[in-house]
């Protein structure tokens, strides 16, 4: 196992396209990184980086106490799941799990220790004499983490290793990954577009954009406190709802929009936080138009219109509450619940 160390890391392509901007990180020796953000904001780039997939323009780029910037992808001691498998398809699954150490000068004895550790600990023994084309995407996503596996690597790499799996698997296999990192305690750096994704896996997430990082945190720390509009808008669904603070400024605020950090002009509510009943907390009473109801199940949807305002505005609540399209909803949000943001910046007031 090994850290990784991320020192003013460019990716430049020809026609000057900046794809990663200068990114200093540092991941910590078996610490689950996830690299999240919208497709073309630099995520995949960023990890082929890493793994000697993509040269670095500028910076630096150590794993461990060594500086890999010229090293060839074999010689990083790193291994990558991706998400097209990668499986060799004329191939057992024991051959694709023994290849890579065939090639790397492995005695048949410990080829076939390694290979049957990890087809034991993946649940995918019955399937060894297979070859790809008979087994299920999730079989297939099993092997190819297998095939990292038994190299023993000082990092994971997973290049969204489940976007083709279907709903019902992805839960799984999300599960399964995050046990079994936690389980070998193995150096990973995840990308995924997927926010619940990665707020269910990592222990730290990296906000991607542009090229560029918005913030760095726990998932929760992410959540609780985002530090840009953008953060606040990518993570949590549904996004957060940003209101200019005049659509606020109504009898309803009790004076308590009075006290907003210095440039503050929008303020970040998050659906979960408008509320059908007012809460025992001081709290803004404000008073819109029901445009829509969702039903989901154990939670309602409700976009909502406020005066002055043809956005609309989304609250989340538990049950289907007796509403009808069309009609005036007064909600009640939290003095507490309220992110102070400067709309011209982008970023988060008063820090």
């Amino acid at each position: 196992m090994a850290s990784i160390t991320l020192e003013g890391l460019k990716k430049t392509y020809s026609g000057d396209v900046h794809a990663v901007k200068g990114i200093d990180l540092q991941i910590e020796d078996g610490e689950f990184v996830v690299l999240v953000g919208p497709s073309g904001c630099g995520k995949s780039t960023l990890l082929r980086m890493v793994a000697g997939l993509e040269t670095i323009t500028e910076g630096t780029l150590k794993i461990g106490e060594r500086v890999v910037n010229k090293l060839e992808p074999a010689e990083r001691d790193i291994a990558m799941v991706f998400q097209n498998y990668a499986l060799y398809p004329h191939m057992t699954v024991y051959n694709n799990l023994a290849y890579g150490l065939k090639n790397r000068g492995f005695k048949k004895d410990e080829i076939d220790q390694r290979v049957q550790v990890a087809a034991k600990m993946l649940e995918i023994e019955e399937f060894l004499e297979r070859k790809p084309r008979k087994l299920s995407g999730g079989q297939r996503q099993r092997v190819a983490m297998g095939r990292a596996l038994v190299r023993d690597p000082a990092a994971f790499l997973f290049d969204e290793p489940l976007s083709n799996l279907d709903a019902k698997l992805r839960v799984q296999m999300r599960v399964e990954i995050k046990q079994l990192q936690r389980r070998l305690k193995t150096t990973s750096l995840y990308v995924t577009h997927d926010q619940l994704e990665a707020m269910t896996l990592g222990d730290r997430l990296v906000v991607l954009n542009a090229g560029q990082i918005e913030q760095v945190g726990t998932p929760m720390e992410i959540y609780a406190r985002p530090a840009t509009m953008f953060v606040a808008g990518f993570i949590g669904s549904p996004a957060m709802n940003m209101l200019p603070v005049d659509y606020l400024k109504t009898p309803g605020a009790n004076g308590l929009l009075d006290n907003l950090p210095e440039g503050t002009d929008t303020v970040g509510i998050r659906p979960d936080d408008m509320h059908l009943t007012p809460p025992t907390a001081p709290h803004l009473t404000v008073d819109s138009t029901l445009a829509l109801f969702e039903a989901a199940g154990a939670e309602s949807h409700l976009y909502v219109n406020l005066a002055g305002s043809d956005q609309p505005t989304v609250i989340r609540v538990s049950g289907q509450p007796p509403v009808a399209e069309g009609e005036t909803l007064r909600f009640y949000v939290p003095r507490d619940a309220l992110h102070p943001f400067n709309s011209a910046t982008g970023q988060r007031t008063g820090d």
